[in-house]
């Protein structure tokens, strides 16, 4: 259950040819010392553990399985030789160091198989039957006649399958069929300024673990020992980079043919940079540190998924907006301690004023979501994602009805949303307030995302006994972004109508010589398919600052395709297709276009 796999490359540089004043030397033959191995260039290494825990050996823990995978990256690279020292005007000499970096991956996979825990719990279908009390004793019979049938007296074995009611509960009470985990967590440092070379097999400097891609802080003891630069004004960056991501999955079936598939992730990245000097005493000075990254998250914002929302008026973001003075409150209550602080004009708290980020952020997520003010986190970050769905029901085919007429027949639908942040970064603003007054939150960003999409809201797909395919659906989307800097919501909404079919023409002949049999007879399909789609989307900016909602864009989009397939033979293909395009903005900002694109495409595939 447990693997190591180690592995290590070393590429050196022999310098043998150079004297002591670097001029190549004219003696030097092929043999001339030919055991030198030289002066390491670069080094890089990498262990891989590989450990299945043990968790299904335990009983009631066999429907567990888990692994977890541990990489571990290594390098040492040396400076070049123009920028490995550097001379000042005095006449001292500086070392600038080699550059070390290392990586480390943690992995943990874990899945549930519930089945098997159901069947451990004795939850199953079936009931456990009864032991017998008393053994039938064996009867004896005279020998079969010659011609004289036997008849089969083995006792009949019970139906021990539950029914009614005890069925549907069973069934509803071990719906969820599997659950799977992962986790993932990457992590790498850049340390530029380092002194000391390698060993002839690789280093334990400037420690064991971080050689192995231990991610522990390792510039403070650098700088003791002595293992960094000190040339005051080197100018290189220390970075380092952290990425977290988590997601389940799960699959539900609550009644047979009802399928539902969970799923949510989160992604989380921070990356840090700074540059630094050492004092003689050894003492790392840290300079000008930066500090970014991005975060991702499902949600869920179907509570606000169908309120009304246009140009003339938005009831989530008038909550919005009412949101922002209980939020205010809160926020205040818990930075004073008390509800005894001072207030600005409008009545907000001095610090947290309505256009205030750390106001602003939890103010909009309460009325997006549906969060009550009280619940929701006034934090930039989210701990635990929220689960998306996708339903796909097919159980109408066991009426007699959709029997008769379909041969297939499905009603699907899906949900997908997000909560993103594209980039944040700490504040390093030395005064606890910003120009307006307003407390300064911990870490700053520019905007936040919520997308939604419902793909599909709807979708109908099913066949006629006559070959013909149609499928209805119905797609719903939107997107807001939440600008901190101009306290301006941008809200994109789009809606999708799209109509299918496909039909196939059976057994229709053709005379050709390209033909694969001697006749030159071609029998073959014709598959037609059509496709009608419209989309109407627009784009909503509303202010935070004035009762002001305008119309920013948006298109109305009509497409139209239609193709025909005839195989000629297994190799050849002919296509004939037609794609017609109108697309008209919803403002007078442009004019109406149209495209059109028809015509035939032959292909040949060349293999077998």
């Amino acid at each position: 259950s447990l693997k190591v796999n180690y592995t290590a490359t070393n590429a050196n540089i022999v310098r043998n040819y150079f004297d002591n004043n670097a001029i190549p030397r004219d003696d030097v033959g092929i043999w001339h010392d030919y055991f030198d191995v030289g002066q390491t260039n670069n080094h890089n290494q990498q262990i891989v553990v590989n450990y299945d825990l043990p968790l299904n050996k335990i009983p009631f823990l066999s429907f567990v399985k888990s692994s977890y995978v541990y990489t571990g990256d290594y390098s040492w690279t040396r400076s070049s030789d123009a920028f490995a020292t550097f001379t000042t005007e005095t006449g001292q000499v500086y070392q600038l160091g080699n550059t070390i970096q290392n990586a480390a991956s943690h992995k943990l996979n874990v899945s549930f198989g519930m089945d098997q825990l159901y069947k451990y719990i004795g939850l199953t279908m079936n009931k456990k039957a009864k032991p017998a009390s008393v053994q039938a004793k064996p009867t004896l019979t005279a020998p079969p006649k010659p011609g004289e049938k036997v008849k089969n007296t083995a006792p009949a074995k019970p139906n021990t399958e539950r029914t009614g009611l005890g069925k549907f509960l069973v069934g509803f009470a071990t719906m969820v069929k599997n659950v799977q985990v992962n986790y993932t967590q990457n992590g790498g440092t850049l340390l530029p300024g380092y002194l000391p070379d390698l060993g002839f097999f690789g280093t334990s400097r400037p420690t064991l673990g971080f050689v192995f891609g231990d991610q522990s802080d390792v510039r403070f003891e650098a700088a003791k020992r002595g293992y960094l630069t000190n040339y005051p004004e080197f100018n290189q960056n220390f970075t380092q980079v952290k990425t977290e991501k988590l997601d389940y999955s799960a699959q539900v079936e609550p009644i047979p043919d009802l399928k539902i598939d969970i799923n949510a992730d989160k992604t989380f990245t921070d990356n840090y940079a700074e540059q630094y000097d050492v004092s003689p005493d050894g003492t790392y000075n840290s300079r000008a540190p930066i500090n970014n990254g991005n975060f991702s998250m499902s949600t869920i914002l179907i509570k606000t998924s169908f309120k009304d929302s246009d140009d003339s008026g938005s009831l989530i973001f008038d909550r919005f907006k009412k949101n922002r003075f209980a939020l205010a409150e809160r926020l205040a209550l818990d930075y004073y301690g008390t509800t005894n602080y001072p207030r600005d004009a409008e009545g907000f708290p001095i610090g947290f004023s309505k256009t205030s980020q750390q106001v602003l952020l939890p103010s909009f997520i309460s009325a997006y979501s549906g969060i009550s003010t009280a619940n929701v986190e006034t934090g930039l970050f989210r701990d635990i994602p929220l689960p998306n769905w996708t339903i796909k029901y097919t159980g109408l085919m066991k009426l007699n009805w959709f029997k008769e007429n379909f041969k297939r027949f499905s009603i699907q639908s899906g949900y997908r949303s997000a909560y993103s942040v594209n980039s944040f970064r700490t504040n390093i603003n030395p005064s606890p307030v910003d120009s307006k007054g307003d407390f300064y939150a911990q870490t700053l960003t520019s905007n936040v995302n919520l997308t939604e999409q419902f793909n599909p809201l709807v979708r109908l797909d099913f066949e006629f006994k006559n070959a013909l395919a149609l499928n209805v659906e119905l797609k719903r989307d939107r997107t807001l972004n939440l600008s901190f800097d101009n306290n301006l919501l941008t809200e994109v909404q789009g809606r999708d109508y799209v109509f299918g079919a496909r039909y196939r023409i059976k057994n229709v002949t053709f005379f050709s010589r390209y033909a694969d049999n001697a006749e030159g007879i071609v029998r073959s399909d014709i598959i037609l398919r059509a496709d009608v789609t419209y989309r109407d989307n627009k784009t909503l900016i509303r202010n935070l600052n004035f009762d002001n909602t305008q119309l920013g864009g948006g298109q109305n989009i009509w497409s139209i395709k239609v193709n025909a397939e005839y195989a000629f033979s297994r190799n050849l293909t002919a296509i004939f297709f037609y794609d017609h395009q109108f697309t008209e903005a919803v403002i007078s900002t442009s004019f109406p276009v149209t495209n059109i694109r028809s015509g035939f495409t032959i292909r040949y595939n060349f293999n077998n």
